[in-house]
């Protein structure tokens, strides 16, 4: 006789998935070293500072609140606006993160824009290692990707000067389509700008806004931080997806 206690098999059937979505930051790059970040601002000021005092610098100054860093735990009264709504538009980012560095007091004329300039350009990002070979290999493999950010300004530039031009079919930022991620709405935005069903396609981040695509339908990997420069996980994507 059949065994009559044994459990019907309820695992679930995985097929390959047919879009991705990555996250920017914390995902396909990180922020440049804070120290490397304020020594760097500094000499566009035309100051050079010594180690120590840059180390001093960038601890305040991560502390007090880094686009990029951990979330300060106190924003002053007069940036709580620009604050909240820095992922929704360009001056709310620019105000609130120049104005948090200016609490910080360096001593350096200038030094707030300087350090902001530097997001802005790709030289103040690293890399993970497994980015370009990842990227690569989804399109090798007929697989869009769009970039789905919460962020105040245009990332574009950065991947058109890391060679990615191409490897990326949309771009879907907070600041441009006016929804943060874990709002459902950022995420369907993207598959319909990729042209697949939310159930197709995968979300790829680093932190709980980025599971929040869960609730829009799609699968969600959430990658465990990693040092810059170094291989994060992301190339678990390519099991994941269509060969």
């Amino acid at each position: 006789m059949p065994d009559q206690t044994a459990l019907p098999d309820s695992r679930p059937t995985r097929s390959p998935l047919d879009a991705v979505l990555f996250d920017f930051h914390g995902t396909l790059a990180q922020v440049e070293d804070p120290v490397g970040w304020v020594v760097a601002a500094a000499e566009e000021c035309g100051v050079t500072l010594d180690r120590g005092r840059a180390t001093v610098l960038a601890d305040r100054l991560v502390t007090a609140g880094r686009a990029g860093g951990p979330v300060p735990s106190r924003v002053p009264p007069h940036l709580a606006e620009a604050f909240a709504d820095r992922d929704l538009y360009e001056h709310a980012h620019r105000m609130a993160y120049t104005g948090l560095a200016a609490t910080v007091g360096a001593g350096v004329d200038g030094l707030e824009e300087a350090l902001y300039e530097r997001l802005l350009r790709p030289e103040g990002w690293v890399l993970y290692a497994d980015t370009a070979g990842t990227l690569m290999a989804l399109k090798e493999a007929g697989v869009p990707v769009a970039v789905v950010s919460n962020i105040g300004f245009d990332i574009r530039p950065h991947f058109e000067a890391w060679g990615f031009t191409g490897l990326v079919d949309a771009f879907v930022l907070s600041y441009e389509v006016g929804r943060i991620k874990p709002d459902p709405a950022i995420f369907l935005r993207a598959c319909g700008a990729l042209g697949v069903e939310p159930e197709r396609a995968l979300m790829v981040g680093d932190t709980p806004a980025d599971a929040g695509a869960v609730r829009a339908g799609l699968a969600a990997l959430v990658l465990p931080a990693a040092e810059p420069g170094k291989s994060n996980g992301l190339a678990a994507v390519l099991n994941l997806t269509a060969p």
